[in-house]
């Protein structure tokens, strides 16, 4: 189908980057690139925007494509230190829908991204028409089964490259796309922000509210994700009504980037649950 005669395909977008205004006033840095119905994607803990890289890319070639950096992250403010919880910051990403005129939009998050992105559907059902949830889970782990690995904490909590970059990405795809890899790990965060960030992520729990999601979703999980195991996407299935689980083999807690593959499954998805 074409994205011509559609009413939202009204020009091609820039990604020029701009400035949305957060309940308490900070500055959110947001961009946008292609055509279609959009699309917004929120990005995992301390990361910013331009860390969807290539995904970005592919995706507005079908997409209208918001991104925005978190508040304390890139080219957005800190704003009040009380606000940075996954419950506020879906109202930061709101912010950014109401900027870019998408009253109605696909919601794409990663990792601390999709808990984000959970309470924004949520809260704001009539602002999400369908949801993908990546490498993510509902919250604070309920068994021994959900919890990452001790070796794998302990990288996360390093903040060492070195140490991270084995547990996202396959190493083919680090050796083949350096730039990618750099702006995906090196997202400008002052430490006051990037420990925001950690607690948050870390303190989310919105378990006993999945079962109030009405957008379609899209879970992409990982086989061997050892930040996010794979049982945090079978309990997400289970709480979420409706909801269709794709597992990716051999995928660790990176796959929106190094499994490009992604993306057609994602169209597909929208296209079966939205047309």
């Amino acid at each position: 189908m074409s994205h011509t005669a559609a009413p939202w395909a009204r020009r091609r977008y820039s990604g020029t980057v701009n400035f949305a205004e957060a309940p308490d006033g900070a500055e959110l840095a947001w961009t946008e690139a292609g055509d279609g119905e959009p699309m917004l994607l929120i990005a995992g803990q301390a990361t910013a925007m331009d860390g969807w890289g290539p995904t970005a890319e592919l995706l507005s070639h079908y997409y209208r494509v918001i991104r925005f950096d978190h508040r304390g992250i890139g080219r957005s403010g800190k704003g009040d230190a009380g606000r940075y919880s996954t419950r506020l910051l879906a109202e930061d990403a709101a912010a950014v829908l109401k900027a870019a005129d998408a009253d109605l939009a696909h919601v794409y998050g990663h990792s601390m991204g999709g808990r984000i992105g959970q309470w924004l559907a949520i809260d704001c059902p009539h602002k999400v028409r369908s949801l993908i949830l990546a490498a993510t889970s509902g919250g604070k782990w309920p068994d021994a089964a959900t919890q990452p690995d001790g070796a794998a904490l302990e990288a996360l909590v390093s903040g060492d490259v070195a140490r991270l970059e084995p547990l996202f990405f396959d190493a083919e795809w680090i050796l083949s796309n350096p730039g990618p890899t750099h702006a995906f790990f090196n997202s400008p965060a002052s430490a006051w922000a990037k420990a925001r960030h950690f607690k948050a992520s870390r303190e989310h729990d919105a378990w006993s509210r999945l079962s109030d999601v009405q957008a379609p979703t899209l879970i992409l999980h990982g086989t061997d994700d050892r930040l996010t195991p794979l049982p945090n996407a079978l309990l997400l299935r289970e709480h979420i009504p409706r909801s269709v689980l794709v597992r990716v083999p051999g995928a660790g807690h990176g796959l929106h980037l190094d499994h490009p593959e992604t993306v057609d499954w994602i169209r597909q998805f929208i296209a079966r649950k939205t047309s």
